[in-house]
């Protein structure tokens, strides 16, 4: 139970990676802030596997008064903001080619500018100590059709770095677990051809288990992470060293 008696705000944990750090935490102990834009179903079934105490909201990242709305009614809750895990994140496939405004600017405004937001917000509305940033490990090699992805998941790296900076004077560390191929989410959604394609180029020959990423964001979390800061956790089975 090592997050007993800390409250959690996860972003985007409706489903996937965010949905199973929220169970994670809530068998360590942990009070939620379970947050989606749109999935309200989803996220109410999230709700169902928690089993300790936790606040449902619904909050668009991209939006600084709804982040902020729901920060503050779960410091009336609980009393405090421990972690946040800016999670949240979308993706839409185009080629620079033929990309449109709309397109570049909708997947920067969640993965980037959501991160900075709910980074601005919880920097003035509550106390916490640790900040993690999930980021992918398309920012470092790159891939064709996520120009716009790849250039939001870098920013958050290197804002990462600079927030670190900023703040460790005050005991907030801020860490970035950088996520390679997993067996949840966007994989699902690829094709099989596609899929066995991207397995040759990862020298441990499979996906990554949730249970990897997850197991990574709670030691960033933990008492014993509090020395690192503004680093760049490569989980990602050796696609990129």
């Amino acid at each position: 139970m090592r997050f007993k008696n800390k409250t959690v705000m996860i972003t985007g944990s409706s489903r996937g990676i965010g949905k199973a750090i929220a169970i994670h935490f809530s068998k360590e102990g942990a009070n939620l802030i379970i947050c989606c834009k749109n999935n309200l179903e989803a996220l109410e079934e999230t709700g169902f596997q928690i089993e300790n105490n936790f606040m449902g909201a619904q909050v668009d990242v991209t939006n600084i008064d709804s982040v902020t709305n729901a920060m503050d009614l779960a410091v009336k809750k609980f009393g405090n903001i421990d972690i946040l895990i800016n999670n949240a994140g979308n993706f839409i496939n185009s080629t620079v080619k033929y990309m449109d405004k709309n397109t570049w600017q909708d997947v920067i405004d969640v993965n980037l500018t959501g991160v900075f937001n709910c980074t601005r917000a919880i920097l003035n509305t509550a106390q916490a100590n640790r900040i993690i940033n999930i980021s992918s490990v398309v920012a470092q090699i790159g891939a064709v059709g996520a120009a716009n992805y790849a250039a939001a998941k870098a920013g958050v790296l290197g804002f990462t770095r600079a927030v670190a900076k900023e703040v460790i004077k005050k005991n907030i560390t801020v860490n970035a677990l950088v996520a390679g191929y997993i067996n949840t989410g966007m994989w699902t959604e690829l094709p099989e051809k596609l899929q066995a394609k991207i397995l040759k180029t990862i020298p441990a020959g499979r996906p990554g288990h949730i249970d990897e990423i997850t197991e990574t964001v709670l030691f960033l979390a933990s008492k014993g992470a509090g020395y690192i800061t503004g680093q760049m956790i490569n989980v990602n089975g050796g696609i990129y060293m």
